[in-house]
């Protein structure tokens, strides 16, 4: 998740570390730094100008050159801007019509469809009864689609006959079957372009008026960087939407488009796509990603992910044994078998306060290796999983032979083991420093 950004903001406060005290020089540089390193993210010219100058003007007003901790400083002035220039705080998505509508519009590939139905599984699981109305009567495939992840998740789809091209007249036919099987919110599928064009604002238009849904969100695709943000520009212009989504904002995104957006368009960013998965869904929190970009981890989405693939009470049982010192291998296998349903490992693991500059030591566990992590702790004794300080050098030998390993495999994940206990341990930690409920639900 904007893995370049945040890299080259780690190469930034690096560098601030090794000076000590600040000259007015080290903050000019550290401000231009920070501009180059967001120009270079694509974020847009103007956005990246006000941000330095806020920043640059806060470190000279707060006497950073004057402070006994000038980076930590800079860092706290750095972090509180980016939370700001994405938001400031979360917008909680709470629908109040007994029957809603909301409408999803966007350029064609930026991810709609998929939204829909990530959003239809969201709002389920907040008590509401979604229909999926299918109105892109352009792109061939976009009812189809729409039709099988609706049975993916086993929420309604109301369709119309292949001749009805008319999205008003659809959508009519769909309100009268929501209201057949009792659904109370319509989230509709609307027709993308590769650009826009009058004739799709007039019908998005048309379309609005009809329905006048309580929510309008704009799905932008991260990976486009400032350019998708003005194509959002002129979106909120003509349709004027309360929200926006970032799709495909696990994958390699320059953060050009986070990062912009709500500056440009004037619109908060509701949701953030973060995985293919149905469930790969995030309300979008302003100070979580900028601590993310910055390396300071997300304790707080991973107590929530890790609430949803653990359950309360098995948390309860992890942290204690934890706590007690008594986390073994076989505890070990049983937390890697729940992390796979909470997105990509690493993805995971930068979650977790410095664990960036960790897994750049060797941390980081390729998702592929899992199975053969599974392979070599099945292939040890009980008495192996429940002390791995006793395997010793022929030990690992047999272990590597059963699981179709190596000896240096079987080295690298106890290692693994060893450096998950330590973090799991600092999390136990920072759970009673922040007060919260429990470490890992």
């Amino acid at each position: 998740m904007l893995t370049s950004l945040s890299q080259k903001f780690e190469g930034i406060f690096s560098r601030l570390k090794s000076r000590g005290k600040l000259s007015e020089k080290d903050v000019r540089d550290t401000a231009r730094e920070v501009r180059r390193a967001l120009l270079e993210a694509d974020v847009n010219f103007r956005v990246a100008k006000q941000f330095v100058a806020r920043i640059e003007e806060r470190m000279v007003g707060e006497e950073v050159v004057k402070s006994f901790t000038p980076t930590q400083q800079v860092i706290k002035i750095v972090n509180e801007e980016l939370t700001e220039l994405l938001g400031g705080e979360a917008v909680p998505f709470h629908l109040q019509a007994p029957t809603a509508a909301v409408m999803v519009v966007g350029l064609q590939g930026s991810g709609k469809t998929t939204f829909c139905a990530k959003l239809a599984n969201f709002l389920r699981k907040n008590g509401r009864k979604p229909i999926l109305v299918a109105l892109d009567v352009y792109r061939p495939a976009a009812v189809d689609q729409l039709e099988v992840l609706g049975r993916q998740i086993d929420i309604p789809v109301a369709t119309g006959p292949a001749h009805e091209k008319d999205v008003v007249t659809l959508f009519e036919n769909a309100r009268a079957l929501a209201r057949e099987k009792m659904c109370d919110t319509l989230i509709l599928d609307t027709a993308g372009r590769l650009q826009i064009d009058d004739e799709m604002m007039a019908e998005l238009e048309r379309l609005r008026s009809a329905a006048d849904p309580e929510e309008t969100l704009f799905v932008l695709d991260s990976m486009t960087g400032q350019e998708a943000v003005n194509v959002a520009a002129e979106f909120k212009n003509r349709i004027d939407f309360s929200g926006v989504v970032l799709t495909k904002l696990d994958g390699d995104a320059r953060g050009g488009a986070a990062l912009s957006v709500r500056s440009v368009t004037g619109a908060p960013i509701r949701f953030a796509g973060v995985g293919e998965k149905i469930g790969d869904l995030d309300v979008f929190h302003p100070g979580r990603l900028a601590g993310r970009i910055l390396g300071m981890g997300d304790m707080l989405s991973l107590i929530e992910k890790t609430e949803e693939a653990i359950g309360a009470e098995e948390a309860g049982r992890l942290e204690k044994r934890i706590r007690e010192q008594t986390f073994d291998l076989a505890d070990f296998r049983e937390q890697l078998k729940r992390v796979r349903s909470m997105g990509p490992l690493d993805d995971i693991l930068k979650m977790i306060p410095g664990a960036s500059r960790a897994m750049a030591k060797g941390l980081a566990v390729d998702e592929q290796q899992i199975d053969q992590i599974e392979a070599m702790i099945n292939s040890m004794t009980l008495d192996e999983r429940s002390n791995p300080q006793i395997i010793d050098g022929s030990r690992r030998k047999r272990i590597a032979a059963g699981s179709g390993t190596s000896v240096q495999a079987v080295n690298q994940m106890l290692k693994q083991f060893q450096q998950m206990k330590k973090m799991m341990k600092s999390m136990t930690k920072m759970q009673k420093r922040m007060k919260l409920p429990f470490s890992f639900n």
